[in-house]
C-alpha cells in the first residue's frame, strides 16, 4: 500500500450495521508512501498513526476527481 498526502484513507466496516471509516492522509512517516501513516479521521476529528489491515484502502486525489462528473 502506497499513499500520499491529501488521499483518503477508507476502513471497510466487519459489521453490516456500523459504517466504514474514512479520513485524510496528513502525514507520511517514510518517503516511499508506505505505512504506517498520520490520518484525520472525518467522523471523529480526530488523528491517529496507523497501520492499515488487509480491511483498509487508499483513494489518491486522482481518483476522486477521476469519479466525479464533469461540469
Amino acid at each position: 500500500m502506497k499513499a500520499a498526502i491529501g488521499d483518503r484513507l477508507i476502513v471497510e466496516s466487519a459489521h453490516d450495521h456500523e459504517p466504514r471509516r474514512v479520513g485524510v492522509i496528513t502525514q507520511l512517516r517514510h518517503d516511499d508512501g508506505s505505512p504506517p501513516y498520520v490520518v484525520h479521521w472525518m467522523d471523529s476529528e480526530h488523528e491517529t498513526l496507523v497501520y492499515p489491515g488487509p480491511d483498509a484502502h487508499v483513494v489518491s486525489k486522482q481518483e476522486r476527481e477521476a469519479a466525479l462528473p464533469p461540469m
